[in-house]
């Protein structure tokens, strides 16, 4: 008997307007798998990882998270959209990254990352702060709790904002191109706390410009172009031995834009 997969879509299209910017998108993720998504710029990887998360909402197509769908209910065999309350609830095992870390400037490290257990969990306070310490041991920042956010470097608010998404103990986690924002000597400690959360087994999906460590970590790279999954497979079946030309173009030109100028 198969597992039912952490993240099953299906056939899902998201347009903006007349503007159609994912396409017929299938993916599965199982549990424990990191999954890469690579592309150029405008390919639609946000736009599909915001719909994980019901930050936008589909046009056709399903998405479901841990066996349930995100956003929607099925009734009488029709799809009925869920209420903003219900929407909330059905993602609750989804937690997201984002590449401008959206902390709260006003509140503290500790403050930031137990809001959400808090007020959204109902969790205790002692236990929220409790799990909080522990989860900033876990980042390399245990001495950053009472510090705000505009006292840290942008690899230190980063790996706040991991912390942040891991106090409400997801079972999925979502990474908009986490590094992309940072100074290229910051870029390491974000992805090395990213590769201690996949030995850990956490299931992701993160847009990355990394291939390194898209090589390293996944489990599977999907290549977006266009808006559609052109290429799909094993780390080293997309990233070392491409099918396809528009893949082998795509990474020679990643590749390029990485070498040290001398």
């Amino acid at each position: 008997m198969t597992a039912t997969p952490m993240v099953q879509i299906q056939s899902v299209c998201k347009r903006f307007g007349e503007v159609e910017v994912l396409s017929d998108i299938d993916l599965s993720v199982a549990t424990g798998e990191v999954c890469c998504l690579i592309g150029p710029s405008g390919a639609g990887k946000s736009t599909l990882i915001r719909c994980i998360n019901h930050l936008e909402k589909i046009n056709t197509g399903t998405i479901e998270v841990n066996g349930h769908l995100v956003g929607y209910a099925r009734r009488n065999g029709q799809l009925h959209e869920l209420t903003g309350r219900e929407a909330a609830r059905s993602r609750e095992d989804t937690a997201m990254v984002f590449q401008h870390f959206n902390l709260f400037p006003h509140m503290t490290v500790l403050e930031n990352i137990t809001e959400a257990p808090i007020h959204v969990k109902k969790e205790s306070r002692a236990s929220a702060e409790a799990h909080a310490h522990a989860l900033l041991d876990r980042v390399g920042l245990a001495g950053k709790a009472r510090a705000y956010p505009g006292e840290l470097s942008g690899g230190q608010k980063q790996r706040v904002a991991i912390a942040r998404a891991l106090a409400v103990r997801p079972k999925l986690l979502l990474f908009d191109e986490p590094t992309s924002a940072l100074d290229p000597e910051l870029v390491s400690e974000v992805l090395e706390v990213m590769r201690d959360l996949a030995r850990e087994g956490q299931t992701m999906i993160v847009v990355t410009h990394e291939m390194g460590f898209a090589r390293e970590v996944a489990d599977k790279v999907a290549f977006m172009d266009q808006g559609r999954i052109v290429e799909y497979g094993s780390a080293d079946d997309v990233l070392v031995r491409p099918r396809l030309e528009r893949t082998r173009d795509f990474l020679a030109r990643v590749l390029r834009s990485h070498v040290p100028q001398a």
